[in-house]
């Protein structure tokens, strides 16, 4: 019988972990599907690795060892915000073990930039104070889950009692592709209807290299938390046909 299953890695943003992918990872489990939900180094679950040691060449390596121990091939690789960043390298390492990439209002970086160079001018030297008085200068505590458009009261504070603070290093290091020769063609870009200004680069970057664009209706930066039916359907046009 012809294996129907389609493999999903859906990558984390910055202080989240494996939990925020919960109601997702049930739809596509439960229409048949391997899902794996890995949290980055030093976050969630994983928070007591945390360090300034951490940056997003580790993040990477998180995801490339992944999908190399679990032998895994044909990847729908998906990541949320910042995982942006870490799912193109993932795909610039291991390009022949990715079937398609999703950006779920994620951070698109050119080669040789850091996330904090992508950010609006006057982002980064707040970020950089913030993680000074507030984080013994390395580490970066979550932004309230209201600010990226939670707004029902007990989602909002689930996801603020879960987020882990973050290592700053992990939006300071700059990308370094090696120019695979393979380019992976299935490329998607799915944003919210209210746009965070600090991707407002990233959705012009991603439509600017043609990727397909998809919107979901009346939301906001959080798509797996809020609108988790909605984004697991999207996936779900990735999966072969019943």
């Amino acid at each position: 019988m012809e294996n129907r299953k389609t493999t999903y890695v859906l990558v984390h943003g910055a202080w989240h972990g494996s939990w925020c992918w919960k109601s997702v990872r049930a739809a596509l489990q439960s229409a048949g599907h391997n899902v794996f939900t890995p949290t980055l180094t030093g976050l969630g679950e994983r928070s007591h690795l945390n360090s300034a040691a951490i940056n997003l060449s580790m993040h990477v390596a998180d995801i490339v060892n992944l999908i190399h121990w679990e032998e895994l091939s044909d990847v729908v690789l998906c990541g949320h915000s910042y995982a942006g960043c870490v799912i193109a390298g993932v795909a610039d390492q291991i390009p022949d073990q990715i079937r398609a990439l999703v950006f779920l209002d994620a951070f698109v970086l050119e080669n040789g930039e850091s996330l904090m160079d992508i950010l609006p001018p006057e982002v980064p030297q707040a970020v950089r104070e913030f993680a000074r008085t507030t984080g013994e200068g390395w580490k970066l505590n979550p932004i309230p889950a209201e600010l990226f458009g939670v707004r029902d009261p007990h989602d909002a504070a689930w996801v603020d009692a879960q987020c882990t603070p973050q290592a700053i290093a992990t939006f300071e290091e700059r990308i370094k592709f090696a120019g695979n020769p393979r380019d992976i063609q299935d490329i998607a870009y799915v944003f919210p209807a209210e746009c965070h200004p600090n991707l407002l680069i990233s959705h012009e970057r991603a439509k600017a290299k043609g990727w397909k664009m998809r919107t979901i209706d009346n939301s906001a930066h959080e798509l797996m938390i809020t609108h988790p039916r909605e984004l697991a359907e999207c996936l779900l046009e990735y999966a072969p046909p019943e």
